[in-house]
């Protein structure tokens, strides 16, 4: 029978674009929590390596593009050989090139199917690429946890970010759908939404009065730390969520209702 439970402490987890902005607070997020986490890079490495090193003996940098599937498959063998187990857990937040700037993005009647299909790759593409290479070792545990990475633009599309929401709706239908079949091996499957952050790489480009506005419209009257985005991945990944799955939780101050 699989087991439900697994301690934070004692998971290897695989962060996609762990070395920066929202994936370095998740990568320490489960370093804080004793967990081993392989901080998985494109081209951060120095950021990921640096990151690696405040806890040499738990944390491992190692570069893949999770487009990629036999990247991927690598990623996860040198992941079960670092450690001696394979990986219990995977966040999928690796993120395609995109800045967070409503003025500087393609309207409606300017983008183009490639800026879609680009976004699909890394937000569809590659955390499919990741489950699925990270299923078999689960499955046979009787135990796994997927916690994907998306936005409260479905449910509040105030600026024009139409190829980056549409791949992270796509990405939240692979949640649900994921977590049905997979639910009976033990593997359970989640989302956890933010609206913008303060501050990432990604938003940087945001002005500082879209955050002012932003922060005004929640209930806390503050813009979401990437650091209180990651308490609810953990949330998704510890044993208070064991009979939790397919769900999409939105951590955004409240901004979004529903």
């Amino acid at each position: 029978m699989p087991n439900p439970v697994l301690p934070l402490a004692e998971q290897i987890v695989v962060v996609t674009g762990g070395a920066r902005g929202l994936g370095a607070a998740i990568s320490r997020a489960f370093l804080n929590a004793g967990a081993r986490v392989v901080i998985d890079y494109r081209s951060s490495q120095e950021a990921a390596e640096a990151l690696a090193a405040e806890h040499p003996d738990r944390a491992l940098a190692v570069q893949a593009d999770v487009r990629d599937r036999a990247r991927v498959e690598a990623l996860l063998a040198t992941a079960a050989a670092h450690f001696g187990g394979p990986v219990t857990t995977v966040v999928n937040n690796a993120l395609v090139d995109f800045a967070f700037d409503g003025d500087g993005r393609p309207k409606a009647a300017e983008i183009g199917y490639d800026d879609f299909a680009a976004q699909f790759a890394g937000s569809v593409q590659g955390p499919l690429n990741v489950i699925q290479a990270a299923r078999p070792a689960m499955a046979e545990a009787g135990f796994g946890r997927v916690i994907n990475i998306g936005t409260n633009l479905f449910q509040y599309p105030v600026v024009p970010y139409h190829d980056y929401t549409a791949s992270k709706a796509a990405l939240l239908s692979l949640t649900r759908t994921f977590a049905d079949d997979l639910g009976p091996e033990g593997i359970t499957v989640n989302m956890v939404s933010g609206g913008l952050l303060r501050t990432t790489d990604a938003s940087a480009a945001t002005p500082e009065a879209v955050f002012d506005a932003i922060a005004a419209g929640t209930p806390l009257r503050a813009v979401t730390a990437p650091e209180q985005l990651a308490d609810a991945v953990l949330f998704f990944a510890s044993p208070w969520a064991r009979g939790v799955t397919g769900q999409n939780l939105i951590v955004d101050g409240g901004l979004v209702k529903g």
